[in-house]
């Protein structure tokens, strides 16, 4: 049998999403939910219908899992505790420092639903969570740093693109190559938010906005630019078109440790992601976690968990015999 997956919102995130459903062979998507006309969506997979966003709790009985893919400005911290009173969900919630406050919201509902959540899906939060905490549990004595980019950060872009006035957007995030090599080479250096990234972003305004404020509205943003060295460039929309029309994307994760008795052995710990496209890479990573909260739901299991909260297995189309047969 196989999952059923419905998909919620279907801009380049939902795109990624319905590509990675068919790259499962557990998996089939049966219906796409949109807050524009559903005859103006056209999907690429044949035959699987597009409702519009307010007929989702009629569905309960067709889906499995509702992948959300919506934005964590304001989509997802409404969306995934309402939705989950119908459905298994998934988000990709990336707003870390309110991450706990929207676990919160979530579980309730989750537990009170009698369904599964997994919220903060993808690759930061995400993968290079996983890759922190094994490195922590590993190194006990060490230090962390996390570099993401220069790649487009899909939630900054869409927060700069919810601000009144801007009609695109495209933020770029930089590490600060200083930095990025002192960690590399062993240091462990007591870096700043401000010392380890810069932002860029390349806005197109709509015609008569105030493009003073659009710009300090930008920098002062908390939770998205205000720590942060932030340029802003104001272009036309045909030159974002050209030359920003990719969605690039990567980072590193690096954990910098001492062993001995002495502390006499340093070592370090790099995980690295080079995507052509982060919209899909975080897609897959949804569809993986799709499957652990359906295996999870159909055990009996309900609340909001994370990434950390979920065994590997989970996440895997192969048995337990295969996994230990060919990947361990």
């Amino acid at each position: 049998m196989s999952i059923r997956i419905g998909i919620l919102g279907y801009g380049n995130l939902g795109r990624g999403v319905e590509c990675a459903v068919k790259q499962n062979d557990d998996m089939e998507l049966v219906a796409v939910f949109t807050r524009r006309n559903p005859q103006d969506v056209p999907i690429l997979t044949a035959g699987v219908p597009v409702y519009p966003v307010d007929e989702v709790a009629g569905h309960q009985s067709e889906i499995d899992v509702l992948i959300l893919c919506g934005g964590s400005a304001t989509d997802l911290p409404v969306q995934t505790p309402e939705y989950v009173k119908y459905f298994n969900v998934v988000d990709s919630f990336d707003t870390h420092a309110k991450i706990p406050q929207h676990f919160a919201r979530v579980d309730e509902a989750a537990v009170e639903a009698g369904k599964v959540a997994v919220i903060s899906v993808g690759w930061d939060p995400g993968m290079f969570s996983l890759n922190r905490v094994y490195a922590n549990a590993i190194l006990p004595d060490g230090q962390d740093y996390t570099f993401w980019g220069r790649g487009v950060s899909q939630g900054h872009s869409d927060a700069i693109r919810r601000i009144a006035g801007v009609a695109d957007a495209r933020q770029y995030t930089v590490p600060v190559q200083e930095s990025l090599d002192a960690v590399r080479n062993g240091e462990t250096p007591a870096l700043t938010t401000r010392q380890k990234h810069t932002r860029e972003c390349f806005v197109v305004a709509k015609e008569g906005a105030d493009c003073g404020r659009i710009e300090q509205e930008i920098k002062q943003m908390p939770n998205y630019f205000a720590d942060y060295d932030t340029t802003v460039h104001f272009i036309s929309q045909e030159e974002l078109n050209e030359q920003h029309s990719g969605i690039p994307h990567g980072g590193f994760v690096i954990r910098n440790g001492c062993t001995g008795w002495e502390r006499e052995h340093r070592h370090v710990v790099e995980y690295r992601l080079k995507l052509d496209s982060n919209p899909e890479f975080t897609a897959c990573v949804l569809a993986a976690y799709a499957r652990a909260a359906y295996r999870m739901n159909q055990e009996g299991g309900s609340g909001c968990k994370t990434v950390l909260d979920i065994p590997p297995a989970y996440l895997c189309r192969q048995s337990g015999d295969e996994l230990r047969r060919d990947m361990l």
